[in-house]
């Protein structure tokens, strides 16, 4: 009986490692550059002109100071240009809560009639010497660290809710019908 328990047991742990190493990647790369680089095309119901002002009202409401975000705000061409930054954090043996770094990226909108785009990119992380995540890719360097994975899921958890936010703030305000009586 303890010889089959023992085996369901080996089998259970080489199966959930064979799912471990075929789990895709949650970072996209771009093939031209090598690097990260998050991009969706929305199709989205309104004019350029309306998707723009939908855009201006999310990244006041997104950004504590979206006129510094903020580099490039076209309206002509239809593209937003902005650099900000978020924090990454990892947990210690005691799982205590400390700061791993400041990871700072640069996004672009760019709308037209019925869509628009968004890209993340220029991803770096903040210290003496900006140190671009891709490295973190890299689970043949030396130098690898397993809490490499924890930041690079930080990062694409902070990139769904920036986009999760921008599609639903892009989607038009729904009309409320007075109860007339």
């Amino acid at each position: 009986m303890k010889r089959i328990v023992i085996l369901v047991l080996l089998i259970g742990s080489i199966t959930l490692q064979a799912q471990d190493e075929k789990k895709p990647s949650v970072i996209p790369i771009d093939n031209d550059t090598q690097r990260i680089k998050f991009q969706e095309v929305v199709n989205q119901e309104a004019s350029k002109t309306e998707l723009f002002k939908r855009c201006v009202y999310w990244l006041n409401n997104y950004y504590k100071d979206p006129v510094r975000v903020t580099s490039v705000r076209d309206e002509p061409t239809g593209k937003f240009v902005g650099k900000h930054r978020f924090r990454i954090y990892y947990w210690d043996d005691d799982s205590i809560k400390h700061i791993g770094g400041m990871i700072h990226y640069t996004f672009t909108i760019e709308v037209k009639d019925n869509r628009y785009r968004y890209t993340i990119d220029e991803l770096l992380l903040k210290s003496k010497t900006r140190l671009q995540v891709e490295k973190w890719l890299d689970k043949d360097d030396p130098a690898y660290n397993p809490r490499w994975d924890s930041y690079l899921q930080q990062i694409a958890d902070f990139v769904k809710e920036w986009s999760d936010t921008l599609k639903e703030k892009m989607k038009p305000e729904k009309v409320i019908v007075e109860d007339e009586w």
